[in-house]
């Protein structure tokens, strides 16, 4: 198979513990892109958390996409346009917020260039912020703060309680909104029908590739999606087991080069770069 497209979740799958894309997985990106592949960067990241990696990864020049907010937004990088965008619903934010509030745990959004958190000094809020490289700023009075629309809602805490969360939220909103883990102390609460896959899908349908002719690489619950979806599903040796077990192939590591790893065995010997 000659495949056309590779889609890399970012945490944990691209960039490594210090949110790096290292040098030899950079070097295998740039040859795949210089033969002809597109990269697709899809995380749960905002769009602004994003940008730096596409950038990068010169994606502009090299006719990449990226798939922000688990998919809620897709992007064309050679002109910025948005091809695809679904906002939260709003009426359920409240419900949302009042769960997390109940469970004792943070709800954040992202207003403009900045993360929106009822609980500014909290660890994982602060690791979300590590992550995307944006500021944090506290709103007391989150749901009259708010600016809608906005594209999800993340609700953070320690991983045994977040997870009975999780399934009370995804019971309670089931056909309302989409609720699922992106790591083991993150909620992503994001528009009903809003996942990976899905927005790959709408995506290669407007490029006419084929699914079977895409790489999709990750380490979390909310990549199992498109590692289903793709061609070839690829987890990494860091993902947990049971997404492991559904990949068609397991790559090293993100701290061994996991992703150029994948590219140099089914990409780089098809002849290009």
């Amino acid at each position: 198979m000659e495949y056309k497209m590779i889609v890399l979740d970012l945490d944990g799958t691209l960039t490594n513990s210090r949110k790096e894309i290292t040098p030899r997985t950079k070097q295998a990106l740039m040859q795949a892109q210089a033969g002809g592949l597109h990269v697709v960067l899809a995380s749960g990241r905002p769009t602004y958390g994003i940008m730096p990696l596409a950038e990068e990864l010169e994606l502009k020049r090299h006719g990449g996409f990226i798939l922000a907010f688990n998919g809620g937004k897709i992007i064309d990088c050679t002109d910025n346009k948005v091809l695809f965008e679904q906002k939260l619903d709003e009426r359920f934010v409240p419900l949302l917020y009042h769960a997390a509030k109940e469970a004792g745990m943070p709800i954040l959004t992202y207003q403009g260039e900045g993360i929106a958190a009822t609980d500014k000094a909290n660890r994982y809020v602060q690791e979300e912020a590590f992550i995307n490289k944006m500021p944090v700023v506290q709103y007391d009075d989150f749901l009259n703060q708010l600016v809608y629309p906005v594209d999800k809602c993340l609700i953070v805490g320690d991983p045994a309680p977040l997870h009975e969360l999780e399934l009370r939220l995804d019971k309670e909103l089931e056909g309302k909104m989409e609720v699922y883990r992106s790591a083991d102390y993150f909620i992503e609460c994001v528009p009903l029908g809003i996942d990976k896959a899905r927005s790959l899908s709408r995506l290669i349908a407007v490029l006419g590739i084929r699914k079977e002719e895409v790489i999709a690489c990750g380490d979390g619950h909310n990549d199992l999606s498109m590692i289903r979806f793709a061609g070839l599903g690829v987890a990494m040796a860091n993902a947990a087991k049971e997404i492991q077990a559904e990949a068609d192939f397991v790559t090293l590591s993100n701290e061994e080069d996991g992703i150029a790893h994948v590219i140099d065995r089914f990409i780089l010997p098809k002849g290009k770069g």
